[in-house]
């Protein structure tokens, strides 16, 4: 909906600063939004849009000088209390809900209804919220335990809670993230309806298509300053990369590496399989060479590099690394000390130590060099190692003792490659590299993954990004049904497209079986 001209907005936020110990993480940030539109907040992690919107919701506190309006009017005295009075709410990422309290008592918590003995009135409550969970669609009851609910319910929970306390203004921070492709459908056409009933959303988000499908205008923060607004006819690609990294989207994947040497191969993987998805894949790596692995979920793209690493078991395969065999493959361990690591998919329950600082989990697999005089670690030496990734990967961290649980999720990404480059491996496996992370952090590990490059190690990265996939690789290798079923670019003949990639994935073009082969094992 685009707002008419000469109304009043609904929200004003003027000159908003932020200092947190002498670092200025907004400078003067304005955002106006009106009744009835989605404004899409965007902006790479650390722009400043999460610490915007506690400054909104009043769990921040703004430096002196800014102000916020609600209907044309200043509100003088800005904190928690005022931002409830005047209709703001907040879904942050992680629900804020009760699991061992029902769906009403959720709703109407701090402000439950008391009968005469002044107890709490459960069935008034359950009446209640009947008429608004009606009008979101839900299908439970009020009495439901939360601890019963999908991520999707316990969202609309949240929604029912914050409608049902009178917002007028509902700021969303990235509410797709845990959702299905179903439950995602459902909450745009809720966010529809509630921009047709005329509510004010602030939706915070870093997928692309979501801001075409939903936003009405979209503001973009970059290092704590809003650097412009941008209509819904006026939104494409290389406009909002442009303003919220600073540069074209041409220059967004870097491919700068020389081409790899095709008679110096890295890994040679032979007839891989584990008896269920994974059937007989064979395909070599190539020493500064980047190797993409297309397919669609559940083609066994992560099932293979599981397999070569070792993390579950094979029924068959082999596997050479720096032109030695590896006889040995009974868990990462072996892998590890072939040269192959494996950075998962899932960061943050595979991968990080998330009560463990910055500086210990980049250091996790130096233990052993590091420790001398029967087992003591030098923290110098980590110390030193820690300072150094850091630098190298662009991690931004105020401190290397933080704990690696309150970083971005891009900078979390930098961590575990940081720790996995402190191995001096001979290959990286790269499993979905940028799921999750904001556009800026994208652009570093792309970055990141040319330099890798450049040095000489041989770089395999699974993704299900086409243009990621396009973008980053001299060839790239379509996976179908657990099997290798084409090879494009290289020596193939075969361009690497996206048109191409789906077309094989699918199935929908088909290659001759001598040419499927990738490569012929001996």
């Amino acid at each position: 909906m685009k707002p008419e001209s000469g109304a009043t907005p609904i929200l004003e936020m003027r000159g908003i600063s932020k200092t947190f110990s002498g670092l200025k993480v907004l400078k003067e940030v304005g955002l106006t939004v009106f009744a009835g539109e989605v404004h899409a907040l965007m902006g790479e992690n650390g722009a400043g849009k999460s610490t915007l919107m506690k400054v909104l919701s009043g769990a921040h506190q703004a430096d002196a000088g800014g102000e916020i309006r609600i209907d044309g009017q200043r509100v003088a005295s800005y904190g928690p209390r005022a931002a409830k009075e005047h209709g703001v709410a907040v879904i942050y990422q992680e629900l804020s809900l009760c699991p061992n309290l029902s769906v009403a008592e959720n709703i109407y918590l701090g402000r439950e209804l008391r009968g005469r003995s002044w107890t709490v009135d459960r069935k008034a409550m359950e009446a209640g919220c009947v008429d608004v969970l009606h009008r979101l669609g839900a299908d439970f009851k009020p009495q439901t335990k939360v601890s019963t609910l999908s991520i999707a319910e316990r969202q609309l929970v949240e929604i029912a809670r914050a409608i049902h306390a009178h917002a007028r203004i509902l700021v969303m921070d990235e509410p797709t993230t845990p959702l299905s492709s179903r439950e995602t459908d459902r909450l745009f056409a809720l966010i529809r309806q509630l921009r047709q009933e005329g509510l004010a959303i602030v939706y915070i988000s870093h997928r692309m298509a979501e801001i075409y499908e939903l936003s009405d205008r979209v503001s973009v923060l970059r290092d704590g300053k809003h650097v412009g607004m941008l209509a819904r006819e006026d939104l494409s690609a290389d406009a909002l990369v442009k303003m919220m990294v600073g540069r074209d989207l041409s220059g967004f994947y870097k491919k700068e590496h020389a081409p790899y040497d095709p008679g110096n191969v890295v890994m040679r993987v032979r007839e891989m399989a584990d008896g269920g998805r994974v059937r007989g894949c064979s395909f070599d790596l190539h020493a500064g060479e980047v190797l993409g692995i297309a397919g669609l979920v559940g083609a066994g793209r992560t099932e293979l590099a599981r397999l070569i690493f070792g993390a579950d078991p094979r029924i068959s395969g082999t596997l050479e690394v720096a032109g030695k065999a590896v006889t040995s493959l009974r868990g990462p361990v072996d892998a590890i000390r072939a040269g192959v690591v494996y950075l998962t998919e899932d960061r943050k329950s595979q991968g990080l130590f998330l009560d463990m600082s910055v500086r210990d989990n980049i250091n996790v697999c130096a233990c052993v060099p590091d420790a001398s005089y029967g087992g003591v670690l030098d923290r110098r030496r980590g110390a030193q190692r820690a300072s150094e990734a850091i630098k190298s990967l662009a991690i931004r961290v105020a401190s290397p003792n933080i704990n690696v649980g309150a970083l971005s999720g891009g900078n979390q990404q930098k961590v575990l490659l940081a720790r996995l480059l402190e191995i001096k491996p001979h290959v990286l496996i790269l499993d979905e590299p940028t799921r999750g992370v904001d556009i800026g952090a994208k652009s570093e590990i792309y970055r990141i993954i040319n330099e890798l490059a450049q040095a000489g190690i041989g770089v395999v990265v699974i993704s299900s990004e086409l243009p990621e996939i396009v973008g980053t690789s001299d060839r790239v290798l379509v996976m179908r049904e657990g099997e290798l079923v084409a090879e494009l670019g290289g020596h193939s003949g075969r361009e690497i497209s996206q048109e191409n990639i789906i077309e094989l994935a699918t199935g929908a073009q088909q290659v001759e079986p001598q040419a499927a082969r990738i490569p012929a094992a001996h």
